[in-house]
């Protein structure tokens, strides 16, 4: 099984920063791709943004020239740097792992907030 903790959601006005974390453990040798979902109140989970273990990224267009992924092999994290942020990217922000080990070979991590204020 593969444990996911996400870390630095928060409160920032429009136009700002913010910089979310995901720590994988367990069996993180499954893991080939990560990334990150969101969950605005009252829509669907939404995609974000991927990372293969090769380094390959993938962004949904609204946040591309905005949000940069990258990823730590060697400390199995994976990171989402979020710049020029607008009112409409509050949501909560979900790491997931693509693993055979995981149930339907996804694991997800428990959210962090991310509020923009306008």
């Amino acid at each position: 099984q593969v444990q996911l903790v996400e870390s630095g959601g928060g409160l920032v006005q429009a136009g700002g920063s913010l910089r979310l974390s995901c720590v994988a453990s367990g069996s993180t040798f499954s893991i080939n791709v990560m990334g990150w979902y969101r969950q605005a109140p009252g829509k669907q989970r939404e995609w974000v943004a991927s990372i293969t273990s090769g380094g390959r990224s993938n962004y949904v267009d609204s946040v591309k020239g905005r949000f940069t992924i990258s990823r730590d092999g060697a400390k199995n994290t994976v990171n989402l740097q979020m710049n020029s942020l607008k009112p409409e990217d509050t949501a909560v922000y979900y790491c997931y792992a693509h693993s055979y080990s995981c149930k339907d070979q996804v694991c997800w991590g428990q959210g962090t907030q991310v509020t923009v204020t306008s």
